[in-house]
């Protein structure tokens, strides 16, 4: 930045904790940091703002540019869009008044021999049906049979057993009353 080597950073540095003394120096350098830092951002505000004139100085002069070559390439088909907004319906001089006439007699004719547009059929968007889910079936268990050289015999299906009854809950017994009607 300002090229100083790391031998002049020493002897600035020795220099400052003599005449600062060693208990200023912290705040010194803070203060110094906090002014370099300001100066920073001060710089690139300036250089930001900078740039933005730039940019707009070449988006003017881009303008320009175009609006030129918009402008030549109006002269080259001399065609002025305000002109004809002018003498909108007025009869041109360099034509007669009758061909203009014909001309817009034949083209009406063209227009009415041509046939209507097919409009699209209207279109209707309607939700999709809701299907209702299905309720869970367990799949039937199939029994297996025994290959024999017997014919199979149906087997019928034995019913199967209920599980044993739950014994009654036992209650606790009262706890034995001890005289004078307290409980142990």
């Amino acid at each position: 930045m300002f090229d100083i080597a790391w031998s002049e950073m020493l002897l600035i540095g020795g220099v400052a904790l003599v005449v600062i003394g060693p208990k200023d120096l912290p705040g010194a350098l803070r203060t110094a940091g906090q002014a370099i830092g300001k100066i920073r951002r001060m710089a690139s505000e300036f250089q930001g703002q900078f740039n933005d004139a730039m940019r707009e100085a070449e988006l003017t002069d881009l303008k320009k540019q175009v609006d030129d070559i918009g402008n030549s390439i109006q002269a080259s088909t001399n065609f002025d869009p305000i002109e004809p907004m002018k003498d909108f319906g007025a009869a041109d001089a360099s034509k007669p008044a009758a061909a203009d006439d014909k001309a817009m007699k034949d083209a009406e004719a063209t227009l009415a021999k041509l046939p209507a547009p097919d409009l699209p059929a209207p279109v209707s968007i309607e939700p999709a049906p809701v299907a209702e889910p299905e309720p869970e079936t367990k799949p039937k268990r199939r029994r297996k049979t025994v290959a024999t050289e017997e014919p199979a015999v149906a087997v019928e299906a034995v019913p199967a057993e209920e599980p044993p009854a739950k014994p009654a809950r036992k209650r606790k017994p009262k706890a034995a009353e001890a005289e004078g009607g307290e409980t142990a």
